[in-house]
């Protein structure tokens, strides 16, 4: 069908419109990505904006000289995957029981979650509550804490209660227990919700670096990939604001600036989600629009 000189305005609208949308959202990245890798007293100038203006991966080799590196991508590794696995575990079947219509003080329970949404004890309180549990300077510490988060909890339960009804109490009827019917019967129909959640939990564990500083004594073996990072970043920043010692980094060829180890870490952390991403992106989407259609 012949489209209409009006049509194909709008298409050419749109189009152009998206585009706009899409150089907007993606330039950012790619400027963060492009003065990661220029000279740093060059970059301080400024005005770098498509390529660099003098190539140069000095920030780069700084941070991978850093002798606790590798450790410390395994710890935010190892911190990611079974923070991501219990996270989900425990999310799923929290969201579940809260999802029964049935359960008793469903209500007060539903409440009193919520409730922590927006109140909570402290950073005080919760240094000593995880000291007095043995969390403290422990690699748990990255992983219990985490393992609920209200709202990734009452996304899955909205997600839990629009399944039919029908196909829980068929599995009931069967003989099936709770967690046969969730394992078997709901889980495997919510796999846009549980992408959606994982992607959420893995997200915040890696490029968690707070409760390093907080919950853990300094020792290298506990330190995670962002914690190392961060610590790169305050030498350079403490570095720059000393004169001697620019003087001294200048004498010898090799001066680095905040900005530019700050833009090489941005790209670190950055680069392993935007490659996980593509992956998960339909199911991340299907999970967004979670109870935006009612039937």
């Amino acid at each position: 069908m012949k489209q209409t000189l009006g049509e194909r305005a709008f298409h050419l609208f749109n189009y152009l419109f998206l585009l706009f949308v899409g150089f907007v959202t993606a330039f950012p990245f790619w400027n963060i990505f492009v003065v990661s890798f220029n000279e740093a007293r060059d970059a301080m100038r400024g005005s770098i904006y498509f390529w660099p203006r003098k190539f140069s991966v000095e920030a780069y080799v700084a941070i991978f000289n850093e002798s606790s590196l590798v450790h410390a991508t395994y710890i935010s590794i190892a911190r990611t995957v079974l923070g991501t696995l219990l996270g989900l575990l425990c999310t799923a079947i929290l969201a579940y029981l809260l999802a029964n219509r049935e359960l008793l003080l469903r209500r007060s329970m539903l409440f009193f979650f919520i409730f922590t949404m927006y109140f909570s004890g402290g950073l005080i309180p919760e240094f000593m509550l995880f000291k007095s549990l043995h969390l403290y300077n422990r690699f748990l510490v990255y992983i219990i804490p985490t393992a609920i988060n209200v709202w990734n909890v009452m996304v899955m339960r909205q997600f839990f209660e629009d399944l039919p009804a029908s196909l829980a109490e068929s599995a009931r009827i069967d003989g099936a227990s709770e967690l046969r019917t969730l394992w078997s019967i709901i889980l495997p129909m919510s796999t846009p919700v549980l992408a959606t959640i994982a992607l959420m939990i893995g997200v915040q564990q890696w490029t968690a670096w707070f409760d390093t500083y907080m919950f853990t004594s300094g020792s290298s073996d506990l330190a995670t990939l962002q914690g190392v990072l961060v610590k790169i970043l305050m030498e350079t920043q403490i570095q720059s604001t000393d004169p001697a010692q620019a003087a001294r980094l200048e004498q010898a060829g090799s001066i680095l600036t905040p900005e530019v180890i700050k833009m090489a870490t941005i790209t670190i952390t950055t680069v392993p989600i935007m490659l996980i991403y593509p992956f998960l992106q339909r199911y991340f989407v299907g999970g967004l629009t979670i109870g935006a259609v009612k039937g």
